[in-house]
């Protein structure tokens, strides 16, 4: 096992920059995910510490000595792509063993390194097959145990699971992190599947436009993205976004207008934080952000935090139910999800949502997240 360090990582093709001053550390032994929309860099980045790509500027250190340089066959990592990459004409155990052979290791060796590689992903009764009598999952392992028997001190995996269907995915995200678990072997997984991040990776990198917006486990990320990028990236559907304008600063509270209601400004919310801490005045511009599971339909004694919305379409999905709505005067949609035993409101009636006091967000005008010293805080509506 091994650590990976990024210092001040840059990566441009002639003139044109990709990758802007990336720093990261990874520990020994951690699980870390690379996440973002197509384009963003974080392929080429895993190519950087893979050696497939040269660093522009910056330094790599793996296992605390400096890579820049080093070869990528000496740099003792393995890496799983997309494709399955194995070789037609040779069977399970050829395809795992060809690497070890080539090495010129000892044919006891090359034996119990594949066998105990296929134990671990529960493919040894396939070994005498061909890829063409495997399925799509089974040559994913395939692929995966030809990394594990070279014993690497860090597993590299370049969106393994795209070419799979979804039921496979979930399957394969089962065994990856199972893997990780018994092997204990630093992994650096890329994807663009925001659901195989959150449910992979201990740590995960928000990849946007060739620079890491935010670094922190899959409830960090969630709870308190750093801005609106992070916040809009991960959850599904995404989290809402009302801008607004505030109003009044308090010692212990941030008034919002929200834009909407046909511009006469009705939707105004009060939100309990600590004014020295992001230091909004009035006037200012900011959104207010919340998940669609935090919001609910409000019930008919319930005044406080609530504001009207029209219902544009209901999505029945069996555990749940996604209500999206209008906001008067705002465009674009605000979804609501509701738990399987609620009853949701019909398409084209008006509905009243509750915004619950501790799970809104602030972003102020440039995108940033308004820290807040507590984690609750209140908010109001003055109309019903």
């Amino acid at each position: 096992m091994a650590s990976v360090s990024l210092k001040g990582i840059v990566k441009h093709y002639d003139k044109t920059p990709v990758i802007h001053g990336v720093d990261l550390d990874i520990a020994d032994g951690e699980f870390m995910v690379f996440v973002g929309p197509s384009g963003c860099g974080k392929s080429t980045l895993l190519r950087m510490i893979a050696g497939l790509e040269t660093i522009s500027a910056g330094t790599l250190h793996i296992g605390g000595a400096l890579a820049n340089d080093i070869a990528p066959a000496q740099r003792q990592l393995a890496m799983v792509f997309q494709s399955y990459a194995l070789y037609p004409h040779m069977t399970v155990y050829e395809n795992m063993a060809f690497a070890l052979k080539l090495a010129g290791r000892k044919p006891a060796e090359v034996q119990a390194a594949v066998e105990r590689a296929a134990a671990i992903l529960q493919i040894t009764p396939l070994l005498k097959r061909k890829p063409k009598e495997l399925s799509g999952g089974q040559r994913q392992r395939v692929a995966i145990g030809r990394a594990i028997v070279r014993k690497p001190e860090v597993f590299l995996f370049d969106e393994p699971l795209s070419n799979l269907d979804a039921s496979l995915r979930v399957q394969m995200r089962v065994e990856i992190s199972r893997l990780h678990s018994e092997l204990k072997t630093t992994m650096i997984y890329v994807t663009h599947d925001q659901v195989e991040a959150m449910t992979l990776g201990q740590r995960i990198a928000v990849f946007n436009g060739g620079r890491i917006e935010q670094v922190g486990t899959p409830h960090e990320l969630y709870n308190a993205p750093a801005n609106l990028f992070v916040a809009g990236f991960l959850g599904t559907p995404k989290m809402n976004f009302i801008p607004g304008e505030v109003t009044s600063v308090d010692e212990h509270r941030v008034t919002v207008r929200l834009h909407g209601a046909g511009g006469h400004g009705r939707h105004v919310v009060q939100v309990d934080s600590a004014p020295a801490a992001h230091g909004l005045r009035a006037g200012d511009q900011v959104t207010l952000g919340v998940r669609a599971e935090h919001l609910s339909i409000a019930a008919p004694q319930q005044h406080d935090n609530v504001i009207q919305i029209g219902v544009g379409h209901v999505e029945y999905l069996g555990d749940q139910s996604i209500v999206y709505t209008t906001l008067d005067g705002l465009p674009g949609m605000i979804a609501v999800k509701l738990p399987a035993e609620a009853v949701p409101p019909h398409a084209g009636s008006r509905a009243r949502v509750h915004l619950p006091p501790a799970r809104c967000l602030l972003f102020d005008s440039s995108g940033q997240a308004v820290r807040r010293n507590t984690v609750e805080f209140g908010v109001s509506a003055d109309f019903v």
